[in-house]
């Protein structure tokens, strides 16, 4: 055979692509080796797969025809190591977007597990909120989402990462009676702390308290869940927040929970990627997360 996995694998990324600056970021190489491995394999097959024109990447219509065959070589290659059950054996680097609240939560506890199952895969970690990791998942830019919904597109791959409820808070300096109901008439006389603005979570906050036209809080958004966190110890306001991102605060009496009758909707998590494209260790990475979210759920 005159042509090579990696000639593939460059074929294949520069036609998801269109573009071969961007196949060879994506494999960590060069954009000189991403044209000779192309090169390469258009003289071994005798074929030419793509015209190149003004920094644009146009598939022939034979290269079409054999993208689908190329992708069915990548797989039967990866199942082949399926099937040796050897996870010494899975290579390669994943990239991986992630909101905020994961990274407060259970992401160290799925990095380890990852590094311990799968020593030879490498993770590459982006921090972003949900709306802006779904569009890098759509243009390929990574590889697996830990994301929040709602979904308004659908993908070929997605394992369930449980549900995380949202609570009130404040710091105990505030005078709030941790044991009595807070009504929103409490709650308006601080600066109410809360997501940014383009999340699931500042649009309901938003909506529940135009409806209350009597009392406007003064919301403040911020797209950093952290420091939203350290301005409520701080005092300088009330937030809503994931349960599960306050326990080690709420535990050390740096924050108390406040007894309000209304929340926004829980947080629904899902591990997104696409099925069809990605590489076997992309499926691996998403079930493992699914068993580690859930471990740490269970033990709340």
């Amino acid at each position: 055979m005159n042509f090579s996995l990696k000639q593939l694998e460059a074929f294949i990324w520069v036609a998801d692509l269109g573009s071969f600056k961007q196949a060879a970021d994506r494999l960590n190489t060069t954009q000189p080796n991403i044209s000779s491995r192309i090169f390469k394999l258009e003289e071994a097959l005798n074929v030419t797969l793509m015209e190149r024109d003004a920094g644009s990447v146009r598939l022939t219509s034979k290269g079409q025809e054999l993208l689908k065959h190329a992708r069915e070589v990548l797989q039967k290659s990866e199942a082949l190591l399926v099937a040796a059950d050897e996870t010494l054996l899975y290579d390669g680097t994943l990239r991986l977007g992630v909101t905020e609240m994961i990274v407060h939560t259970w992401l160290r506890d799925f990095l380890k597990a990852l590094r311990d199952n799968y020593p030879n895969i490498t993770v590459e970690l982006k921090v972003d909120l949900s709306v802006n990791l779904k569009k890098e998942l759509f243009s390929r830019s990574i590889d697996l989402a830990f994301q929040n919904g709602p979904f308004q597109t659908r993908t070929t791959g997605s394992q369930d990462l449980g549900s995380y409820p949202w609570i009130w808070v404040a710091s105990p300096s505030l005078g709030f009676d941790a044991s009595g109901k807070i009504s929103l008439k409490d709650l308006s006389k601080h600066s109410i702390l809360t997501h940014a603005r383009d999340t699931k979570a500042y649009s309901d906050i938003e909506e529940h308290f135009v409806a209350q036209r009597n009392i406007k809080p003064r919301l403040v958004p911020s797209s950093n869940l952290a420091s939203c966190l350290h301005m409520t110890v701080d005092g300088l306001g009330v937030a809503t927040l994931p349960a599960s991102m306050v326990r080690r605060e709420l535990e050390s009496g740096e924050l108390i929970e406040l007894n309000y009758n209304w929340a926004p909707e829980p947080l629904s998590f899902l591990a997104r990627y696409d099925l069809q494209k990605s590489p076997h260790y992309v499926d691996v990475a998403a079930r493992l997360a699914h068993k580690i979210a859930f471990e740490f759920l269970d033990s709340r």
